[in-house]
């Protein structure tokens, strides 16, 4: 059978990616996931998944709540690993690594990266449920190449709250639908 996959980037954060590693969600971020809970509550319940940071499982709490299920933290959908090299030169030094490889190519990516991308995408293809899976910018951006067979890290830019929807059967992943891009570049 096919499962339908409901990729959803969090709700805006309360912190930049380069300011705190795992910052909450904003007040606004807060309203945005109480309203995506109200516009996906027809299409289940069904299985919540969501990355372990906290921005997503903030997320994925209302919709959670209004279905009366527990998300399923999986350390598969977290965002992009910085590299202990990037990492070690302190959290500023992550946005200008994340603007440079926005640029390039999973296979020219050291193994580190490929391997997160391998992962992501398996925990995906061996999917067997309709899931809302609550994640992060380049993640769906890696899904979204796989399922184009695309090897660009970055397509698109998903916003805050955007669905992006995949099918998954025996021959591998298909894009649905795209999710609402952001205006101006999110990274």
């Amino acid at each position: 059978g096919m499962a339908r996959l409901y990729l959803v980037r969090h709700a805006q954060a309360a912190a930049r990616f380069d300011e705190d590693p795992d910052p909450g969600l904003s007040e606004e971020g807060k309203e945005a996931a109480v309203d995506l809970a109200l516009q996906l509550e027809s299409l289940g319940p069904m299985q919540i998944l969501t990355s372990p940071l906290e921005r997503a499982r903030e997320s994925a709490l209302p919709l959670a709540n209004r279905w009366g299920i527990m998300p399923e933290v999986s350390a598969a959908f977290s965002e992009i690993p910085t590299p202990p090299e990037i990492a070690e030169k302190g959290i500023r030094a992550r946005g200008p690594w994340l603007q440079q490889i926005a640029t390039q190519r999973f296979s020219a990516q050291p193994p580190l990266i490929r391997a997160w991308r391998e992962g992501l995408v398996g925990m995906l293809r061996s999917s067997r449920y309709d899931a809302v899976i609550f994640t992060h910018f380049m993640v769906i951006n890696a899904a979204l190449g796989a399922a184009l067979n695309d090897d660009r890290l970055v397509i698109m830019n998903p916003d805050y709250c955007s669905c992006t929807i995949l099918e998954v059967d025996r021959s591998g992943l298909s894009l649905i639908t795209r999710g609402k891009e952001a205006k101006t570049p999110v990274l």
